[in-house]
C-alpha cells in the first residue's frame, strides 16, 4: 500500500482505532482493490503481528516516527508526498540541525573527491550535518569525509534497515547507526527495489536547506535529487568540471540552469549566513 492509499484510510480513521475491526468489504471499498488484490492484501495484513515487530525493532534500536509526531522534521513536511512514517537508527536529534545534502555520481573519481575535500572541513566546522544516500561513489565520499573531519552525517536508504545496500557499505552503515543516523521510509523488513531509490531522493532533498552535486552524468539520480530540491524551494549547488569530462555534464548543466557554482566553502556558507 502506498502513501495515497494510506491517506485515504487516515481520512476515515485518523488514529487507526478501527483498522483491525473494519470488515474486509469496508477496507476493499476504501482502498478500491479488485478481488484478487484484496485477497493478497488480507493474507499479508493478517500475517503482520505489530507487537512482535515492535519488539524486534526495539531489540535492534530502531525507532519510528509518524508525520504527526513532534520529532518529524518540519522541512520534510513541506515537500510533495512527504513520507507518513520514518524508521530510524541512531541519533534522532540530528534531524533538527542544519542539514546539507551532498550527492553525485556512483562512479565519482579523484576530481570529485578532491573537490569535496576543499569544502568539507569548513562545512563541518560550521556544524552542518551532511545528508546523503549511502550509495557507492559520491554518497560514500560525503559520509566518510564528514566523519573524517569530525562531523555528523545522515544516510537515507532505499530499502528497510535490515537490508543495507550496497553490501560493501554495511560497516559504514553500522557505524552511522551507532554514532550518526540512518533513515528509511520503508519498514526494516522491506528489501530495496529499483523504484525505491528515486523516491528516496525526495527525502534527501526534503530534509535539507540545499543540495550540493559533486559530479553527475547528463542523466543521473543526482539530477533527480537536484530537481526535487528546486521543486521544494531549496538551494542547489554544483561543482563545475572540465567540459570534456562525462561526469561534468550534469553539474555544468545545472549551473547553466541556475544552480550556484561552488568554488569554495564560502559560496555555500555565505548564503546560509545571509538566511540566518
Amino acid at each position: 500500500m502506498g502513501n495515497h492509499s494510506i491517506r485515504k484510510l487516515l481520512q476515515i480513521d485518523p488514529s487507526l482505532t478501527h483498522l483491525y475491526t473494519m470488515s474486509p468489504s469496508r477496507l476493499q471499498q476504501i482502498f478500491r482493490l479488485k478481488d484478487n488484490k484484496m485477497k493478497l492484501f488480507l493474507k499479508e495484513f493478517d500475517a503482520i503481528n505489530p507487537e512482535k515487530l515492535t519488539r524486534l525493532y526495539q531489540a535492534r534500536n530502531i525507532k519510528f516516527i509518524t508525520i504527526e509526531d513532534l520529532e518529524y522534521p518540519p522541512l520534510l513536511k513541506e515537500i510533495h508526498d512527504p513520507p507518513l512514517v520514518l524508521f530510524l537508527q541512531g541519533n534522532l536529534a540530528l534531524m533538527q540541525g542544519r542539514l546539507l545534502a551532498i550527492v553525485g555520481a556512483r562512479d565519482s573519481d579523484h576530481f570529485g573527491e578532491n573537490s569535496l575535500r576543499t569544502v568539507m572541513p569548513d562545512l563541518i566546522r560550521e556544524k552542518l550535518i551532511i545528508v546523503s544516500g549511502l550509495a557507492k561513489g559520491a554518497d560514500t565520499m560525503a559520509h566518510k569525509q564528514a566523519i573524517e573531519f569530525g562531523g555528523k552525517t545522515i544516510g537515507v536508504i532505499g530499502g528497510g534497515l535490515f537490508h543495507i545496500y550496497p553490501h560493501e557499505n554495511r560497516k559504514l552503515a553500522e557505524l552511522m547507526a551507532k554514532e550518526h543516523l540512518i533513515i528509511s521510509e520503508y519498514p526494516p523488513i522491506r528489501k530495496p527495489q529499483k523504484w525505491h531509490f528515486p523516491m528516496r531522493n525526495r527525502i534527501i532533498a526534503g530534509l535539507t536547506f540545499g543540495t550540493l552535486v559533486i559530479q553527475a552524468k547528463k542523466r543521473s539520480g543526482s539530477l533527480i535529487t537536484a530537481d526535487m530540491a528546486l521543486e521544494s524551494g531549496r538551494e542547489v549547488y554544483a561543482f563545475p568540471g572540465p567540459i570534456n569530462h562525462r561526469l561534468s555534464a550534469g553539474t555544468n548543466h545545472l549551473i547553466q540552469q541556475g544552480a550556484k557554482l561552488i568554488g569554495s566553502s564560502e559560496d555555500i556558507l555565505e548564503e546560509l549566513y545571509f538566511k540566518n
